[in-house]
């Protein structure tokens, strides 16, 4: 019986959409860094949420005058990260894809609920993302890992650094490291699922049955 690969090939479509919608999520960071350094007052990357940068309205300590880029950051990160998971569901599984798509929701409707116009919204609208994150990357990590061990075992140990981090954010409140903690719990999730998105964009050789020989490349030129 041939070897079986559940990474999709490189000459998939959708895989391959899906691929580039994870590759460029990490130019969150970017956006947010922007966002950051327009910051007045007292806004630290430390201490501070990453929810504070998308508040239309100032306050004494802080004001975001980029708040439109922040949030706007926010739905599209979401929004690239639910239809990637949509888009990769034949080779990750439903339950990755579940896991993916709750948390780009999240991501959406975060930053269509901005943390000063209402606080309970934006919570309910964040607390998925933090919850469905790290457990994407454990599933991610079990499905791959007879075919990729090394990035399995990547993806599981982010997934429980960052679902740690997660909980942290969320028992620190306003503590003095919350910032530090959310970025833990978020950024990470960025680099892992685009190393995973770069395993489905390479190719790989694939055992053929005995008889009709060899093997051949995961993609055809």
């Amino acid at each position: 019986m041939p070897a079986t690969s559940i990474l999709p090939s490189v000459g998939s479509r959708a895989a391959r959409w899906g691929a580039l919608a994870l590759l460029v999520r990490p130019t969150y960071v970017a956006a947010e860094l922007f966002v950051a350094a327009a910051a007045t007052g007292d806004y630290s990357l430390v201490a501070d949420s990453i929810s504070r940068l998308g508040e239309s309205s100032c306050s004494a300590g802080s004001c975001s005058p980029r708040h439109d880029v922040m949030n706007a950051a926010f739905v599209v990160s979401g929004a690239l990260l639910a239809g990637s998971g949509a888009l990769l569901s034949k080779a990750w599984g439903p339950t990755v894809t579940g896991l993916l798509v709750v948390s780009g929701l999240s991501s959406v409707a975060t930053g269509l609920a901005p943390l000063d116009r209402d606080v309970t919204l934006h919570v309910v609208a964040a607390t998925p993302l933090f919850v469905a994150q790290p457990l994407a990357l454990v599933a991610l990590g079990l499905r791959l890992r007879s075919d990729r061990p090394r990035l399995a075992r990547a993806l599981v140990a982010t997934g429980a650094v960052t679902g740690a981090a997660a909980a942290a954010f969320v028992l620190a409140g306003d503590g003095a490291a919350a910032g530090a903690l959310e970025r833990l719990a978020i950024w990470p999730v960025l680099v892992a699922l685009a190393g995973a998105a770069g395993a489905v964009a390479r190719p790989r050789a694939v055992l053929r049955p005995a008889g009709t020989g060899g093997t051949r490349s995961g993609s055809r030129r």
